[in-house]
Parts: structure tokens; C-alpha cells; sequence
């Protein structure tokens, strides 16, 4: 993790691209800019940047220097005692955990969208978020860490098991647009970005057309923002 934010219907993917951004935000704003706390190569917290944005949210961006041991600093640890990032502060809160804070924001501030519509939805939902902690953090993310952090990673099983995972991601989103229902959720934020920069770990994604469809959708959202590519080594 180190390493590392209206009622929309069926018909809502043909929506015009203002019409789209409405139907993500809610008219409930913050007071004052979320301090949002975050490492600018984290995939953990590249989720919570591209909620920010797709609710267009005002923040206050700090960057917090991995390399330098900032997250360990007793200023930081009063934050979150864990020592990770992302961390954001909406006026007295101060929550951590880049998928906790996806269901505080999206249920703060998104529309109706970004909740689960039914109890297999909200399932469906937190089945992803285990993938997002799990498969995609033990692959993908793993792969990039020792690639481009030089983290002592074991690259062939990450790798490995980067693929074994997609196979079955390319599979799902063979017959959906996305990871769950029929629009965009914070399933699609939790998997993002580990999965675009996969290829940094050296995991291609050429055999995986659906993800690679997916990926487009999500980066034509209204608001979308990259995370920073890497250089490989």
C-alpha cells in the first residue's frame, strides 16, 4: 500500500458529456478544500485523485516523500499510525485507506451512481476491492514496485499471477462495459490504475482487448486524470 478517491439509469451511457459529469456529483460540496495526502506514483492513491476529479471536488493536494521516509514521521503517523498513504482531512475527519476513503466520498459527496443499487451490487462491489487488495496488488502492482522502485519483488511470480489475473478480468468484461452493473463504480476506480501500468512492471496487456476497452471507457469519464507514468528501467 505504500507504493502505492441523481438517479442514473440504463440509458445513461449516452448522456452528453456535461449531463454525464452532473450525474456523478451531488449538490452536497465541502466547506473547504479535502487535504488530500498522497505519493504522486501510487496507484492507492491515484483512485482517490480521480474520484476527487470525476466529483470535482476542491482539494488541497500534499505530497508526501516516500524516498525520504516523510510517511514515518510522527506529523504523519498522527495522521494515520499505519505509516501509508492515501490519507485525506475533510474538515475534522481524517480517514485512511484508499477504498474507505472511495465509499466516504462517493457516498459524501457522489450521486446515487457510485452506490450499490442492491445487496448483490454492494457484494459485487466489495468482491472487487478484495481483488483491488489482493490479486492486483500481489501482480500487477508487485511487478511495477520491482521494476520501477526496484522493490524486492519475486518478478516471475508477479508477473505471473498479473496474467493469471487478467485472464479472468478479460474474461468478465467480455460481456459487461464494467466491473459492475451497467455504469461506472468504485470497482472500476479500486482496479484502475495497477492495471493501465501494468505494462511498467512488464506485464503487456496486449492479449487482453476487453481491458484494454475498459481502460479506454474509464479514461473517457468527464474529469478523468492520469496517474504519472513511470520510466522502466
Amino acid at each position: 500500500m505504500l507504493w502505492h478517491l441523481f438517479h442514473f439509469t440504463r440509458g445513461a451511457q449516452w448522456l452528453t458529456p456535461q449531463r454525464k459529469h452532473n450525474a456523478m456529483t451531488s449538490a452536497n460540496r465541502p466547506s473547504q478544500p479535502i487535504k488530500f495526502h498522497r505519493f504522486a506514483l501510487s496507484g492507492h492513491c491515484h483512485r482517490v485523485e480521480l474520484l476527487l476529479s470525476l466529483l470535482d471536488l476542491p482539494v488541497e493536494t500534499i505530497e508526501v516523500n516516500l524516498a525520504s521516509g516523510a510517511h514515518k514521521t510522527p506529523g504523519f503517523l498522527a495522521l494515520n499510525p499505519f505509516g501509508q498513504l492515501p490519507v485525506i482531512q475533510d474538515g475534522d475527519l481524517t480517514l485512511a485507506d484508499s477504498n474507505a476513503i472511495l465509499i466516504y466520498l462517493a457516498t459524501q459527496y457522489g450521486a446515487e451512481q457510485w452506490l450499490p443499487r442492491s445487496a448483490v451490487e454492494a457484494a459485487q462491489q466489495q468482491r472487487w476491492f478484495s481483488v483491488a487488495a489482493g490479486p492486483l496488488t500481489a501482480g500487477p502492482a508487485a511487478a511495477r514496485r520491482g521494476k520501477v522502485f526496484n522493490g524486492p519483488v519475486d518478478m516471475t511470480n508477479a508477473q505471473k499471477q498479473s496474467h493469471a489475473l487478467f485472464a479472468v478480468m478479460d474474461a468478465h468484461l467480455r460481456s459487461q462495459n464494467w466491473l459492475v452493473g451497467t455504469t461506472v463504480t468504485l470497482a472500476d476506480l479500486a482496479n484502475y490504475a495497477y492495471t493501465a501500468h501494468a505494462p511498467e512492471g512488464g506485464v503487456s496487456l496486449a492479449d487482453y482487448p476487453h481491458i484494454r476497452a475498459w481502460l479506454a471507457r474509464i479514461e473517457a469519464l468527464p474529469r478523468f486524470v492520469p496517474m504519472f507514468a513511470s520510466p522502466v528501467h
